[in-house]
């Protein structure tokens, strides 16, 4: 590293850095330049003083004006709710058979729903309610446990076959591996398919009627009020291929909807509720 020397040049100093005989000259920055990182120093001291901004163990410095962006939004959500006061209070109360498409109130309900549905729901039936394999099908009209406005709050209210609400929609499938053999589950999984069709032989039927049709119905049609889905129509929850169907035939299925009335508030069940049966599913 060279000596800083003057240039004669520029009239600068150089730095004393030196490559292949080129010099750096040790030039100031411009005035305006410094002043200006000086206030953005200074500003930015003051607003760590001003504002929250130090983090601490168990949270951050407050600032002496005692801002918080959460405090703000929780202004801003009660405001909201105060200025739909009036709408959540005939929700609460209303009678959902009754809500006329078209009105305040089911137009309030429908959007309501619409964003607690994006935030609590489209994680397992779809961002269009479409479902997906083991998720039902908000979109048709096969519902376990009717698929009026009231039954499906209910549904959501208290949940199905979960174990932290007592009035839970609740149904069991016997796991028929642990009843049948191999090749009576095989039986069963070729006579199934026919019901839809009526053209089923032996020894699939008589499998049927012995071990299913107690609570699918003779025809298939099922139970939705004791929770025994539809066999004969082309709605199928885990698939309606050989391997499947052996695979529900074999370990049977259970699957769970938590409680949302313990996790909602009782306007937002009914809200999301009327914006499921909107959509066009239901009865």
């Amino acid at each position: 590293m060279a000596e800083p020397r003057l240039d004669e040049a520029t009239g600068q100093t150089t730095t004393g850095h030196s490559y292949d005989g080129i010099e750096e000259l040790n030039t100031p920055l411009p005035r305006w330049w410094l002043w200006t990182f000086y206030l953005t120093i200074i500003w930015g001291i003051g607003y760590t003083i001003a504002y929250p901004a130090w983090p601490l163990i168990s949270g951050a410095t407050e600032g002496v004006l005692g801002y918080s962006t959460r405090a703000q939004v929780a202004d801003d959500i009660a405001a909201h709710e105060a200025a739909n006061a009036e709408l959540v209070s005939q929700l609460v109360s209303a009678d959902l058979s009754t809500l006329a498409p078209g009105d305040d109130l089911h137009r309030y309900a429908v959007a309501r729903g619409g964003a607690v549905f994006r935030a609590q729901c489209s994680q397992c039936h779809g961002a269009g309610a479409q479902g997906a394999k083991g998720y039902p099908n908000l979109l048709d009209n096969d519902w376990l446990w009717g698929g009026t406005l009231e039954e499906i709050a209910y549904s959501v209210r208290h949940g199905i076959r979960n174990d932290t609400d007592e009035n839970a929609h609740y149904s069991e499938m016997p796991a028929f591996g642990d009843i049948l053999e191999a090749s009576e589950i095989e039986a069963l999984a070729d006579f199934i398919p026919t019901l839809a069709t009526g053209g089923g032989s032996e020894p699939g039927a008589t499998l049927y009627a012995d071990n299913c049709a107690a609570c699918h119905g003779e025809a298939g049609k099922g139970d939705p009020v004791g929770g025994a889905p539809n066999l004969a129509d082309a709605i199928w929850l885990y698939g309606d291929d050989r391997a499947s169907l052996i695979e529900t035939i074999t370990n049977a299925r259970f699957g769970v909807m938590p409680a949302w009335g313990q996790r909602l508030a009782e306007a937002d069940v009914r809200a999301v509720s009327t914006y499921v049966h909107a959509l066009g599913g239901g009865e």
